[in-house]
């Protein structure tokens, strides 16, 4: 039974490309090194979503994601059990879910929006990792993602960004960068802030 030597947190704001970073990560080291864990797929159900004064719903809350179950897979992860999740496909309906499973391993990434936020996350959590993207960059990205990978029009992102996602950044994610142990700056390329991570990670599996 393998469990966990190192758990890690990534954050950073949307855009900044966290899912980039971690798709490298799973290229650097094996399944039986590495595994992670998104908030992305604890989202509630949409009807438990916040609804803004004009209607829209606000996926940008940490209310809005069930931390109950997100700690209690993280437990059973870092116990060294296997867990399954369906994957949240973001209410795109020409998406079908997939189940995930996620075997424990040594070191467990844990990536999200909100995870520093989170006590009951954070207090988990040996290396704290925040990937910087400069504000009009990371608009962009999320422009052109939420177009091709979720299908939303542009002008429903720009307003989810100027009303939800930026607040929520404000809020919940930029108080949290100072306190971080590595910030890896993603402007152009992470490449630099990868290597330094594989190097620390490195070195605490050898500890």
């Amino acid at each position: 039974m393998v469990k966990p030597k190192i758990i890690v947190g990534i954050s950073g704001g949307s855009g900044s490309g966290k899912t980039s970073l971690l798709n490298s990560l799973l290229d650097v080291y094996s399944k039986d090194e590495i595994c992670i864990v998104s908030q992305d797929n604890y989202y509630r159900p949409l009807k438990e979503q916040f609804v803004d004064e004009n209607g829209e719903v606000n996926f940008d809350l940490p209310e809005s994601i069930d931390i109950e179950k997100f700690v209690e897979d993280l437990n059973l992860l870092s116990s060294g059990k296997q867990i399954e999740k369906t994957e949240y496909t973001f209410n795109n309906n020409a998406k079908e879910a997939q189940t995930i499973v996620v075997n424990p391993a040594k070191i467990l990434v844990i990536e999200g929006l909100f995870i520093f936020h989170f006590k009951m996350i954070m207090e988990k959590i040996n290396l704290a990792v925040f990937v910087h993207t400069d504000r009009n960059l990371r608009l962009e990205r999320r422009i052109k993602r939420d177009g091709k990978e979720r299908g939303y029009p542009e002008a429903t992102v720009i307003y989810q960004w100027e009303n939800h996602v930026e607040p929520a950044f404000k809020s919940y994610l930029e108080p949290y960068k100072k306190d971080c142990h590595l910030t890896i700056n993603n402007n152009e390329s992470y490449q630099l802030g990868l290597m330094e991570l594989k190097r620390i990670l490195d070195n605490k599996l050898r500890k």
